[in-house]
């Protein structure tokens, strides 16, 4: 779990990111992130009712990125507001694959510090 202070949580937040953050996708995972004036990057994840109409479903995705998130923390610049956003495909894969696809992604739209 991520602490509270990494957290998204607040509406006006996401669309903000959401209308002026910087696009990225990798298969079935985008990402969207603008910058914040905190010490710390903070993530937020959206996993749409179009991926599965069981919230079990949906929570289990949301509970595998967090950790993916929470385990490759240390190496993701700080300063960013940060947004997963799931497509259709994730459901049927594995942590492993999330996992993998999550640290493609970061590298590639240049959030992970080298």
């Amino acid at each position: 779990m991520l602490k509270k202070e990494l957290r998204i949580r607040k509406q006006k937040d996401f669309e903000n990111i959401y209308s002026k953050g910087v696009y990225c996708s990798e298969g079935f995972l985008a990402v969207k992130f603008i910058g914040n004036k905190e010490l710390f990057s903070r993530f937020g994840f959206i996993v749409s009712k179009k991926i599965s109409k069981k919230a079990v479903e949906r929570n289990r995705i949301k509970r595998i990125l967090r950790e993916s998130i929470r385990l490759s923390k240390s190496q993701i610049k700080k300063g960013y507001d940060i947004i997963l956003i799931t497509r259709n495909g994730i459901e049927s894969r594995t942590y492993r694959e999330i996992s993998n696809t999550v640290e493609k992604l970061l590298m590639k739209s240049g959030l992970l510090k080298k």
